[in-house]
C-alpha cells in the first residue's frame, strides 16, 4: 500500500510539473504572438499586421499555423535589405477575425485594403505555403497594385493528371493533424516529446535534414516549430487552410502580369513541387527554382531564397 501511495504521489508531482511547464510556455507564447503587432481598421474589416524596415513595400503573407509573427520571422532578413516589410495575419489567425467569406479572393481583397489603409500604392507580395492562394489572387484581381510576386512552397492548384513524389494527404491524416493543431496542450506535448514527428508530419520536412544543417538553420526551424504555439488562436485559419488545400481549383494564371518567382523542394511532404512547377509554367515569364531537398521549410536554402526575392524586386524597383 505504501508503495502504491508513493507511486501515486510521484505521478501527481510529475503531472503538476508538466502542467506548470505547459502553462508557463503557453503564457510566453501568447505574449510573443502579440509582440509588435497592430490591429488596423480597413474598409475590409480589422487586420492585424506588423512592420519593419524601410524601402520598397513588401506584403508578407504567412502559411498555415502562422500569423504576422511567422510572416515576420520569414521576412525579417528582407527588412534588413532595403524592404519595408508588412507582415499580416490572415483571416482566422491571431487577432484578424474570420469573416463569413474567407475565400482566397476575399483575402486578396483584404490584403489590398490593408495597403490602402497604410497609404501604399504598390507592393511586392510574398506568399508562403497556404499564403500563396491569396497572394496569387492579389496579383490576378489587383494587377496594378502588385509590383512583384514570390510564391514559396505554394499550396496551389495542379491537375490530378500531374503526379508528385509526395502523395496528396488523406482525409484521415488531415483530421489527425487538425486534432494536434487544435489543442495547445497536444501540440506543446508533441513538440517536446515527438519533435521529429511534428517536423515530418505537421511541417512536411524530413527531420534528417537537420542533422547536416547549420546551427543557424536548426535554430530557425526550432523557432518555427515553437512559434506555432498558441495554436488555439490560429485554429480557425488552420481549418480553412486544410479545407482549401483539398478544393483549390484552377485560376486565371495568364492574368498575372507581375514579375514572378516560384520556389519549392522536391521532397516537400505537402507535394508543392509539382504545384509550383505547374503554376510557373502558366505565368508568362515566371521563374521556377526547384531544390532537390529541403522539405516544406526549405532547410538549408533560406538565405538563397531571400537572395532570389531581393534580386527579383531590385530588378523591377532598383534601389
Amino acid at each position: 500500500m505504501a508503495i502504491a501511495v508513493s507511486t501515486l504521489s510521484l505521478l501527481g508531482l510529475a503531472a503538476l510539473a508538466i502542467h506548470f511547464r505547459f502553462r508557463s510556455d503557453l503564457a510566453r507564447a501568447v505574449d510573443r504572438s502579440a509582440q509588435g503587432s497592430t490591429i488596423l481598421a480597413t474598409r475590409c474589416g480589422p487586420v492585424e499586421y506588423q512592420a519593419a524596415g524601410a524601402g520598397t513595400p513588401l506584403l508578407m503573407i504567412h502559411g498555415s499555423g502562422g500569423g504576422h509573427d511567422q510572416g515576420m520571422a520569414f521576412a525579417r532578413p528582407l527588412a534588413q535589405r532595403g524592404m519595408r516589410v508588412i507582415a499580416t495575419s490572415r483571416f482566422g489567425y491571431l487577432r484578424t477575425p474570420r469573416p463569413l467569406d474567407a475565400s482566397p479572393e476575399a483575402q486578396a481583397d483584404a490584403h489590398i485594403c490593408l495597403l490602402d489603409a497604410l497609404g501604399i500604392d504598390k507592393a511586392a507580395v510574398v506568399g508562403v505555403s497556404a499564403g500563396a492562394p491569396s497572394a496569387l489572387q492579389a496579383a490576378i484581381r489587383h494587377p496594378g497594385r502588385v509590383l512583384a510576386l514570390a510564391l514559396v512552397v505554394p499550396i496551389a492548384y495542379r491537375p490530378r493528371t500531374i503526379t508528385d513524389s509526395a502523395p496528396r494527404t488523406s482525409d484521415r491524416a488531415d483530421a489527425m493533424r487538425l486534432r494536434l493543431l487544435g489543442s495547445d496542450f497536444l501540440f506543446w506535448a508533441g513538440s517536446k516529446m515527438a519533435r521529429a514527428q511534428v517536423l515530418r508530419y505537421v511541417l512536411a520536412t524530413p527531420p534528417e535534414l537537420l542533422a547536416k544543417a547549420s546551427k543557424q538553420e536548426r535554430a530557425r526551424v526550432d523557432g518555427l516549430i515553437d512559434g506555432i504555439l498558441p495554436v488555439s488562436t490560429r485554429a480557425a485559419g488552420l481549418r480553412d487552410d486544410t479545407r482549401l488545400g483539398k478544393r483549390l481549383g484552377p485560376c486565371e494564371l495568364a492574368r498575372v502580369r507581375a514579375p514572378t518567382l516560384i520556389v519549392s523542394a522536391r521532397d516537400d511532404g505537402f507535394g508543392t513541387f509539382a504545384n509550383a512547377e505547374y503554376t510557373a509554367s502558366h505565368i508568362s515569364g515566371a521563374t521556377f527554382i526547384g531544390f532537390e531537398d529541403g522539405g516544406h521549410l526549405l532547410v538549408g536554402h533560406a538565405d538563397e531564397v531571400h537572395d532570389d526575392i531581393v534580386a527579383l524586386i531590385n530588378r523591377i524597383n532598383p534601389q
